[in-house]
């Protein structure tokens, strides 16, 4: 089966390759190259500019004639370049005819602006999803999907989340058996635990301009061990707990309260990553009292125990342990 990816100019290059070593690999292990035979068409010349000095050479372009395709995904653009006309009338006139259709990263913007997302539930990368509501709020969006399945359409979330779609599409195709065997070779999950909010850094651009709500942030993420409650927060703004929460959300789009608890999460996913500092110790240190309070908050907001999530991503060498909070290490 044909599996065609779209490649804008400036094309997120893994958003490319990711998928296409997944599909290329599956084939190859089927000992069927022809199971998936996958093809790069680009928007304008048959060379693509892509992420990280990379040049991919496509093998059509969306002038060339029409050619049968099975599975057609989008590929992302980090510079959000402008949409071709004749980009959005080809997706309008390709897209009834596959079996299927995706995107991945900021692919989906490609597909919305050809109208092609109305009233469907789609991904985007973390970054990206408030320019998305705001430009597309015809569009359901969950925020936190590593991929999506809306009928024929699926989505991704972006970079890496193009892989999770592929081995998802794989595993469809052809199985669970020997999507877990790409899988394993190319050393990935077969399906990744959580939400993409695993990955995000939850605080990024979430500062405030107004210098009153910035010097209550900056208070909290300094004081996470302590106890937060509105009436002092609001005290230290100068505000009533009222206005205060009022002016809390209109400036960041959350309450106090979520801010606080992203935060914690936030500092306890930077220890679990980080350190080998035990659990209790962990949850104390970011505001939750308890490790097992800890670990509900985690299982709520990032679909993932602690435990789990310090097995996933922790980068401490094994041999170092942090045992203080000072510069102390432990040699085993």
């Amino acid at each position: 089966m044909r599996v065609a990816i779209l490649a804008p100019p400036g094309v997120q290059t893994l958003d490319v390759v990711g998928p296409a070593e997944i599909f290329w690999e599956a084939a190859r292990r089927l000992n069927d190259m022809s199971a998936y035979d996958i093809q790069i068409i680009s928007t304008e010349t048959n060379t693509v500019a892509g992420t990280g000095q990379l040049q991919l050479l496509a093998d059509r372009t969306i002038y060339d004639a029409d050619e049968p395709i099975d599975t057609l995904l989008i590929a992302g653009d980090p510079s959000f370049q402008k949409i071709s006309p004749d980009v959005i009338g080809w997706l309008q006139r390709r897209v009834p005819t596959v079996r299927r259709y995706g995107s991945v990263c900021t692919g989906v913007f490609i597909l919305a602006a050809a109208g092609l997302l109305d009233g469907k539930r789609v991904t985007t990368h973390w970054e990206c999803v408030e320019e998305l509501r705001k430009n597309y709020p015809r569009i359901k969006l969950d925020e936190d999907a590593i991929f999506l399945r809306d009928g024929p359409l699926i989505t991704a979330a972006g970079v890496t989340a193009g892989i999770d779609l592929a081995l998802a599409l794989v595993e469809e195709d052809y199985g669970h058996e020997i999507a877990m065997i790409v899988a394993r070779y190319m050393v990935v999950f077969l399906r990744r635990s959580g939400g993409q909010s695993q990955f995000s850094a939850h605080l990024i651009g979430q500062m405030s301009q107004d210098n009153a709500i910035q010097k209550v942030q900056e208070y909290i993420l300094e004081n996470l061990d302590t106890h937060l409650t509105i009436e002092k927060l609001a005290h230290m703004s100068g505000m009533s707990p009222r206005n205060f929460a009022r002016v809390f959300r209109r400036e960041l789009n959350t309450t106090p309260g979520e801010f606080i608890m992203k935060a914690r999460i936030d500092a306890a996913r930077r220890l679990l990553e980080s350190t080998d500092m035990p659990m209790q110790r962990i949850a104390v240190k970011c505001g939750f009292a308890t490790a097992d309070s800890m670990r509900r908050v985690f299982n709520k907001l990032l679909g993932v125990p602690p435990g789990q999530y310090r097995q996933q991503f922790q980068t401490v060498p094994k041999c170092i342990r942090v045992i203080s909070d000072v510069s102390t290490y432990q040699f085993d």
